[in-house]
């Protein structure tokens, strides 16, 4: 099976806000006409979908990573990740963060494998005092 990863365009609005529907339409389609999403196709269907966001507009961080369920364990984050990778270094950027809650082992363990370090902890930022636990990736 081949994967396409590519930027989304406003041709996948009505799929990518399937996986991600944290912001308001006209918020995701701003995302989607400014390379800050990245979606891996499967045979012209969306299965994976990566979201990138600049904090204080400058540092780039994974505001979420999504892999349809069938999906996963194929490697198609890391081709994600890498596809965002190339994108970042090509645009003068020399690392990467990231982030998941303190209580989702399974997350951190994905970004330890792909090569994140931990940086620092938020305590309590999460709904039902939930800290989180942010990562650090050199490009």
């Amino acid at each position: 099976m081949e994967y396409i990863v590519r930027f989304a365009g406003s041709d996948d609005f009505d799929n990518v806000t399937k996986m991600d529907s944290h912001f308001e339409p006209e918020f995701l389609k701003w995302k989607l006409g400014n390379k800050e999403a990245i979606i891996a196709e499967l045979e012209g269907r969306i299965i994976g979908y990566l979201r990138l966001e600049y904090i204080w507009s400058k540092i780039p961080y994974i505001g979420l990573i999504f892999i349809l369920p069938d999906h996963r364990g194929k490697g198609i984050g890391k081709q994600l990740m890498e596809f965002v990778e190339e994108h970042l270094r090509n645009t003068g950027h020399s690392n990467l963060y990231s982030s998941s809650q303190v209580n989702e082992a399974e997350p951190q363990a994905w970004h330890r494998h792909i090569g994140f370090q931990e940086v620092g902890i938020i305590a309590g930022i999460n709904e039902g005092g939930i800290g989180e636990v942010f990562f650090r990736k050199d490009l």
